[in-house]
């Protein structure tokens, strides 16, 4: 057994945070011990685990303000992480001696780690390279962000291994730090099935107030814009142009996602969301929830006939692999990570980022109601080969010991020279 921290910015809900988590599981499951510090945590917005006392969760820094009248979020972020950082150098690693520090999204934490005395290892998961997604803006956005991206470079460069989610993100990490040599090790994420497993789905009129009948088109995302969720909207609203009654009266979408009450964007872009429903006349067949419950998520998946997943340029995307795991069909657009679990025509459809073709292939599923059955079917195959927790964990077992092995050769180093003085 060895002791293993994980540092995250942040511990809700989100696809990192779910990353983490699983890993932390996957850890444990191995005897490993584990624990969480992060600069913020919700026991009322996070994944179950964290808050059933499967891993201690220790709070730092957040005193420090996420932004400054609204503005400097990533500087303000930085700060934060530092700080985390040197705390957990000076009170934390010299008593737990931890064989690993597994951190992601924020690289700045990572020679302050590297302060502290002992012979551990840290590994950065980088899900994708912040400076990409803060491109777009003026010059003065530029001059900010000039030197945030240096540091995210230089810092990303410090870590003892770095991971990333997919051969996508991999391609686009290469492309955003030109002057790190090492390649990552792409580590694909999973889903905890043991918990899909044992979890006994609700009856659907608990989890929304429709009946069995209907034709569920299910998309699970965060409330941002980014996510491009308005697709799935005008491709829904396409739908009733394709298929005929009584079909079309069958059909309704769900909108699930992750909505965090102290964000502005999640707030807005709901707000956004539900308006062009109004518009395109559509509400009363649209069902708008937030966050839901790890259940009611599950629930959603066992009872929808196909996921619908939006997002372009997508790092990896964990809510495919698990409307897999459920034998459902993904509708995903062309691009990025799902162009790596989803197979066209075999698991699903993946589309062009248009509402026609995303309603084209909401339509073929729709008419054709054994092509969702083979689709899914396939969709299962393909997670427990390739997408399982039991290979997620081996390959985080493999990592370990390839580091652990790293530290004892370190050690014997030391040693030799120690007995030559």
């Amino acid at each position: 057994m060895v002791k293993i921290i994980f540092l995250h910015p942040d511990l809700g809900i989100g696809g990192a945070e779910r990353l983490v988590v699983d890993a932390a599981l996957a850890f444990r499951n191995k005897g490993h011990q584990v624990s969480f510090y992060t600069n913020h945590y919700d026991p009322t917005h996070c994944f179950s685990e964290t808050r059933d006392g499967s891993f201690p969760v220790t709070v730092v820094g957040d005193w420090i303000p996420r932004s400054i009248f609204g503005r400097f979020k990533a500087a303000c972020a930085y700060v934060r992480m530092i700080y985390a950082a040197v705390y957990l150098a000076w009170y934390v690693i010299p008593v737990e001696e931890p064989t690993l520090i597994f951190c992601d999204l924020i690289s700045i934490c990572i020679p302050f780690l590297k302060m502290a005395r002992g012979p551990f290892r840290v590994v950065f998961y980088c899900h994708h390279p912040d400076k990409l997604l803060s491109e777009e803006g003026g010059l003065l956005k530029k001059l900010y962000r000039a030197p945030l991206n240096w540091l995210e470079e230089l810092t990303t460069s410090k870590a003892d291994q770095v991971l990333v989610n997919s051969k996508y993100t991999a391609r686009v990490y290469k492309d955003a730090f030109k002057n790190i040599k090492e390649l990552p090790d792409i580590c694909y994420p999973s889903i905890n099935t043991e918990f899909f497993r044992t979890t006994s789905p609700m009856p659907l009129k608990e989890v929304v107030p429709l009946g069995t009948d209907k034709y569920i088109f299910l998309s699970i995302n965060r409330y941002e814009r980014k996510k491009n969720l308005q697709l799935a909207l005008r491709a829904f609203e396409n739908l009733k142009h394709i298929v005929p009654e009584p079909d079309w009266s069958r059909a309704h979408l769900i909108m699930a996602g992750g909505f965090d009450p102290i964000n502005l964007e999640n707030m807005e872009h709901y707000i956004e969301l539900t308006d062009l429903a109004a518009e395109l006349d559509i509400e009363d067949k649209v069902t708008f929830l937030k966050s839901p419950k790890d259940i009611e998520k599950v629930s959603l998946l066992y009872h929808c006939q196909a996921l619908v997943y939006t997002p372009s340029n997508e790092h990896f995307g964990i809510v495919p692999l698990e409307a897999m795991y459920f034998c459902k069909p993904v509708i995903a657009v062309n691009s990025g990570g799902p162009t790596e679990t989803v197979v066209n025509d075999v698991t699903g459809f993946l589309c062009e980022p248009t509402s026609e073709s995303v309603a084209q292939a909401m339509s073929t599923l729709m008419l054709t109601p054994d092509l969702g059955e083979r689709l899914g079917e396939a969709g299962r195959k393909r997670f427990e080969t390739k997408f399982s927790f039991d290979a997620f964990t081996d390959q985080l077992d493999g990592i370990l010991t390839r580091e652990r092995q790293i530290i004892s050769e370190a050690r014997a180093v030391d040693y030799e020279q120690k007995k030559r003085k």
